[in-house]
């Protein structure tokens, strides 16, 4: 990767709905030179998909959870039932195997604690857990998707 690619990806991070040809001329490409290392970058698995990020207020989604899960079963049988039981609640939008005192870490978005405490009920129904703890985001700081790319 050189550093056009990665001014690409800069690009891309910050805002995917630039035109090819725009992109080109920030990158002093042609559109053709510059939409073919996009391909690229998306065959290899760089680039995983582009999507259209939303305002959680917006959407009546005001409340970010962070929960903290511990469990006594570490079987890939059990694993495997409690990722797709998380997997399949729509309010999850972060899921983490952790190491450490914690075994799991999930980032929730709901509107209010009474529909957190719906999730809660769910995720706690068909799975043994020995702690679950909650902790409610006072205020967002920094949130990004954008990661950071002095490292390639």
């Amino acid at each position: 990767m050189d550093k056009t690619d990665k001014k690409l990806l800069d690009i891309l991070q910050n805002d995917a709905t630039l035109s090819v040809g725009a992109m080109a001329e920030a990158v002093h490409l042609s559109t053709t030179a510059c939409w073919k290392r996009i391909q690229n970058l998306e065959e290899r698995g760089v680039i995983r998909k582009r999507v259209a990020l939303l305002d959680p207020a917006q959407l009546k989604l005001g409340m970010t959870v962070f929960v903290t899960v511990k469990t006594n079963h570490h079987d890939l049988q059990w694993l495997q039932a409690f990722s797709q039981v998380v997997r399949d609640m729509p309010e999850v939008v972060e899921f983490y195997r952790m190491s450490g005192e914690v075994d799991y870490l999930l980032r929730i978005v709901v509107p209010d604690i009474q529909a957190y405490d719906q999730v809660y009920k769910r995720l706690i129904k068909d799975t043994r857990l020995s702690d679950v703890s909650s902790s409610f985001a006072m205020e967002e700081l920094k949130n990004t998707t954008a990661l950071p790319l002095d490292f390639v």
